[in-house]
């Protein structure tokens, strides 16, 4: 097995150097060719806090939320934990 530690020799440093600056310059390639996307996720408002009071809260419609779920079955909606 190659698995063991090992001491390694000059030649085997200089092979996993060239190896490395291989992997390293096809990946910087591929990012080079990718294109440059900004994203802004930050959105200024005037009024960013909920008011409180004695608001009712949202009716959810159940046959949107089970049409919108991935798994369920006629009475349930099943989620995965770790799943997102």
């Amino acid at each position: 097995m190659d698995f063991l530690f090992r001491k390694l020799s000059d030649k085997d440093k200089e092979d996993v150097k060239k190896q490395v600056d291989s992997i390293l310059d096809s990946f910087s390639k591929k990012l080079s060719q990718l294109k440059e996307k900004v994203d802004e996720s930050f959105i200024e408002r005037d009024d960013f806090e909920r008011k409180e009071g004695n608001e009712k809260p949202c009716e959810i419609d159940r046959e949107i939320m089970f049409e919108n779920a991935p798994d369920k079955n006629k009475d349930f909606i099943v989620g995965e934990r770790g799943k997102w």
